[in-house]
């Protein structure tokens, strides 16, 4: 009985840290289970987000339909938006960066800043887990899970 239980223990030492690991698409630095680098991330974003994206993440209202300008307003980053749509890396550049090719089509033009030069990696990643740490709906969960796999397989 005592080998059985240590057989146990090794074989639950190496399939939980499994089963712990992100998501394909998920990038550690942006892990919304860390509660250390969300909090971070809800300071920035109130910072340098919320006047766009919303205080709850909410979006500017009517965020499908083009303003007068021709231009895109903010999209929500809860639920209701596309953000969880998009693997971290994607979200990550297109924060550092603005809405630029190969994210935007050539010479699109929008409201959306580049980070770059205001905020660190390490921030941009915080804001992200921020956000992140708002999907928490089995359905988009489990969506999204599947998202990420199918564009691994690309």
């Amino acid at each position: 009985m005592h080998r059985a239980v240590q057989r146990m223990l090794v074989v639950l030492s190496i399939a939980l840290p499994a089963c712990e690991r992100a998501q394909p698409g998920d990038d550690p630095r942006a892990d919304p289970r860390d509660t250390r680098v969300v909090e971070l991330g809800a300071t920035i974003y109130a910072q340098n987000c919320a006047a766009c994206h919303g205080a709850r993440l909410e979006g500017q209202p009517q965020w499908q339909r083009r303003l007068p300008s021709g231009r895109m307003p903010a999209p929500p980053h809860d639920e209701t938006g596309h953000t969880w749509h998009h693997p971290d890396r994607m979200l990550f550049a297109m924060t550092k960066d603005g809405l630029v090719p190969p994210y935007a089509p050539k010479d699109y033009s929008s409201d959306m800043p580049a980070f770059r030069d205001k905020l660190t990696d390490d921030e941009i990643w915080a804001v992200l887990a921020y956000i992140k740490s708002h999907w928490k709906s089995r359905e988009v969960l489990a969506t999204r899970a599947e998202m990420m796999r199918n564009l691994e397989r690309q």
